[in-house]
């Protein structure tokens, strides 16, 4: 079994109160709710501080690239980003190592928003070619929030270091090999994105975090970089 540096993580609170978690992803995890019940309380204030908005937008500011993956828009939102962080996230940090780990969860991450932003680019041209300035306004004061472009990097990961691994759906109770599941998503992604673009989901974010999660994992394999101790996870 490769060698994996979040078994250096054994103390604290937080690895009591969930040992089979490695430490990251438990991280990510307790993040994630606490800003999400931060936004509870002072949701104008977290919103417009923490969201990413488009860099046009009197509201953008630099760290939002960062800190709109930790924000959430409701429950259902946060509650399944988490459980697939937690799904996923946990295998992948202890095939790559935890510092690997947070490097490829963060360049997800952060590709989904460069990708997010440049669709946003696009459509705002095409609204000033249209005279359509109502459009190019809302745009300006419309925010993005969630940790889906990483999660959706994590998908891919997984698809990629695990590809005949059967996964199952709860709902319909499909079962299929995880390299076939990850098809499916990013073809729905990327069908919905092109023909659903006003139904409030950063398609082409989640697009962005597999495409760069991927473009990673491809670099590390040719590079020789996913080693742990002499074997290939």
């Amino acid at each position: 079994m490769p060698y994996n540096d979040y078994d250096t993580d054994r103390g604290g609170f937080l690895a009591r109160l969930m040992p089979n978690v490695p430490p990251v992803t438990r991280n990510l995890l307790v993040i994630n709710i606490i800003v999400f019940l931060a936004t509870l309380v002072r949701e104008d204030f977290m919103i417009q501080t923490f969201a990413l908005f488009y860099p046009a937008s009197q509201f953008f500011r630099p760290w939002q690239f960062l800190t709109h993956m930790f924000m959430h828009g409701g429950f259902w939102h946060i509650f399944f980003n988490m459980y697939t962080l937690w799904l996923f996230g946990s295998v992948l940090e202890r095939s790559l190592g935890s510092r690997k780990f947070v490097v490829f969860y963060f360049f997800a991450g952060l590709g989904a928003a460069a990708l997010h932003t440049g669709v946003e680019y696009l459509q705002i041209q095409h609204f000033l070619a249209a005279g359509s300035q109502a459009a190019v306004s809302r745009m300006m004061i419309t925010p993005t929030v969630g940790a889906s472009g990483a999660i959706y990097g994590l998908l891919l990961g997984y698809g990629m270091l695990y590809p005949d691994n059967i996964l199952t759906l709860l709902f319909p109770p499909v079962s299929l090999k995880a390299k076939w599941f990850v098809l499916i998503f990013a073809a729905i992604e990327l069908l919905t994105g092109i023909f659903a673009t006003a139904d409030g989901v950063a398609h082409f974010a989640h697009l962005g975090g597999m495409l760069f999660g991927g473009l990673l994992l491809l670099w590390w394999r040719k590079s020789g970089r996913i080693w742990e101790r002499n074997k290939w996870i």
